[in-house]
């Protein structure tokens, strides 16, 4: 946490600032009191200067308080900075969500998955590694799912760990916006890349991965594809799951499902024309193994540098503030003892 140029290490100790208020109602409380039979009794001109700044060792011991909270949250600057050089690049994923990514047809060899599935499998794998991938960890990436519509479900991010959450919550698209439209996917992909500003250029990805036809037409592919060379992103592609009959389940009513054959095709046309147009590649996954296969082609990449300055050293404030909020207290207990002393 940052106020004013300062971090604080421990921020959450700035609340114990609050316990000034308490303190100093007490301090005021307890003032010493003369009970007198009549106001007659009184001197004339009673007020004095030491009347007049009688309130001021109860806000020293506030302001005493208050230091020493400061000194708790550990207030630091930074001294010394360091130039960090690591390779990386900006990847935007873009996954078809509509309903023909029930398929089986990529499944592993003991365990039945959907399209989908195997996908977030292996996008997961393809970020933090594992399955012969290395993971992702210097790379800035993001997510992006389309049917009928597409949305972003993770903004480009170094926090993989949030990543993969957004990634293993993706679903089918409801009823009513199931549909394949693969310019949404892609426009919307190239711009959250556009919005990226690292202070350092880097190379901008999106991979776009689909199971059929583009047959939601609100954003045209080619404006897409326009968009992406003027943005100078590079777009792979990837055509998942089989031509032809591939099976699916459809569930039932009552929780069971029935496995069938149905009719898909992939509009491999148009994946190769984004590809080309854009400099990146197409490519075609019919099976578990190819999928993954794919991912790890993409993995080796071009990686751009990218240079950070960080904080290696810092100069520490909380002896200052312990040592002045212990001044506070002592001084505001000395003036209460000596020249603002109260009668008992």
């Amino acid at each position: 946490m940052r106020i004013a140029g300062v971090d604080f290490a421990n921020p959450w100790f700035l609340l114990a600032a609050l316990l000034a208020v308490p303190a100093v109602w007490w301090s005021v409380r307890s003032r010493g009191r003369v009970v007198f039979s009549s106001l007659r009794a009184l001197p004339a001109g009673g007020e004095t200067w030491r009347t007049r700044i009688a309130w001021l060792p109860d806000a020293l011991i506030g302001l005493g308080i208050v230091a020493i909270a400061i000194a708790l949250a550990g207030p630091r600057a930074g001294d010394k900075t360091s130039r960090v050089r690591r390779d990386g690049i900006a990847i935007m994923m873009s996954v078809d969500v509509s309903g023909s990514m029930r398929a089986l047809d990529l499944s592993a060899r003991n365990k039945e998955l959907t399209r989908l599935d195997a996908v977030k499998q292996v996008f997961e794998q393809f970020v933090t590694g594992g399955s012969g991938l290395d993971g992702r960890p210097d790379d800035a990436i993001g997510l992006v799912a389309f049917a009928r519509y597409a949305d972003t479900r993770s903004p480009l991010t170094l926090d993989h760990g949030n990543l993969v959450t957004a990634a293993r919550q993706l679903d089918f698209a409801h009823e009513g916006e199931d549909g394949t439209a693969i310019g949404a996917g892609l426009e919307l992909a190239v711009t959250r890349l556009s919005e990226f500003k690292p202070k350092e250029k880097v190379g901008r990805i999106v991979i776009l991965l689909t199971d059929g036809e583009s047959n939601v037409h609100d954003i045209d592919e080619d404006t897409a594809i326009d968009d992406a060379v003027k943005a100078g992103v590079k777009v792979y592609t990837i055509g998942a799951g089989t031509n032809g009959i591939a099976p699916i389940r459809v569930p039932r009513g009552d929780g069971s499902s029935d496995l069938m054959q149905v009719q898909v095709s992939i509009d491999e046309t148009t994946l190769r024309k984004i590809a080309d147009k854009t400099g990146g590649q197409y490519f075609r996954a019919t099976d578990n193994a190819s999928l993954a296969k794919i991912y790890s082609e993409i993995d080796r990449l071009e990686r751009t540098s990218i240079e950070q300055e960080q904080f290696t050293e810092y100069r520490q404030f909380y002896a200052q503030f312990v040592a002045g909020g212990m001044l506070l207290v002592v001084l505001a207990f000395a003036l209460r003892g000596t020249l603002l002393r109260r009668l008992p």
